[in-house]
């Protein structure tokens, strides 16, 4: 890693006259994975639509690659190489799998390069291969969000914003779904910001966390140091702590149902 890609400062962000983000600064270096955790309406979607041009800032800086983009339009930033997989997945459910694969490429003219990289994305989610003619409203939950992920790959981002890509699946999918983007991370160099509810999930696939509560950054550190403090246990990883004949342990919450 080289330096911070992506360096957000001060920044705010406003629904109406509702603050939703409170002075955000944070960094992602260059070839990290990089996770937000946080509360259902922390500001962790705020956040990413802002970086990618979805929502403009009302104060604030956003430095991609060492230029400002706070306020560009999200087509100008998609083609700067910053890639924004929405949450619930936004696919063009009428097109097929192809058409919208082919969607994501829209801004690039290297024919090659583009054959290239379809081939990879279905190295990396083959079944999607085989649901190459199927209309992406088809897919199941799982099937969209890799495609969701290969649209994005398709423009060949050097950086990749992930809001909440294991939602709504089930567990075997979401273990799935996150070995690709550690592949991605790794094999294909591409920086990655991840907002996940799955604390425990990003937590151990990320190299460094930032905790939002109400639209501002209350901890950070590595993601190893993270999983051993005591509030992250409790509220993020349902885990309560248990005291035998003097010595601290910890284990899962009961979920009663």
């Amino acid at each position: 890693m080289s330096g911070a890609l992506l360096q957000v400062s001060n920044l705010e962000t406003y629904y109406g006259p509702i603050m939703a983000i409170r002075g955000v600064s944070f960094e992602v270096k260059r070839g990290a994975i990089v996770t937000i955790l946080g509360a259902n309406g922390a500001g962790k979607t705020t956040v990413l639509k802002t970086v990618s041009g979805v929502m403009d800032p009302q104060k604030g800086t956003v430095t991609f690659d060492g230029r400002e983009i706070q306020g560009m339009d999200p087509d100008r930033v998609t083609r700067l190489g910053l890639s924004h997989v929405p949450e619930g997945r936004e696919i063009f459910p009428l097109l097929t799998v192809a058409e919208n694969l082919k969607m994501g490429a829209y801004t690039r003219t290297d024919t090659v390069g583009v054959a290239r990289d379809l081939a990879m994305v279905y190295e990396y989610f083959p079944v999607l291969q085989a649901r190459t003619h199927q209309r992406a409203g088809q897919l199941s939950g799982g099937e969209q969000q890799m495609l969701a992920i290969s649209r994005a790959l398709m423009t060949r981002p050097a950086m990749m914003l992930l809001d909440e890509p294991s939602l709504g699946l089930a567990p075997k999918l979401v273990k799935e779904i996150f070995d690709i983007i550690v592949r991605i991370n790794r094999e294909r160099g591409v920086t990655v910001l991840l907002v996940e509810q799955n604390a425990n999930m990003a937590l151990h696939v990320a190299d460094y966390g930032y905790v939002l509560e109400v639209g501002r950054i209350v901890m950070e550190d590595t993601c190893a140091r993270l999983l051993e403090k005591d509030d992250i246990k409790e509220f993020y990883l349902g885990m309560k702590e248990t005291s035998i004949r003097g010595t601290r342990r910890w284990k899962r919450k009961k979920t009663w149902r």
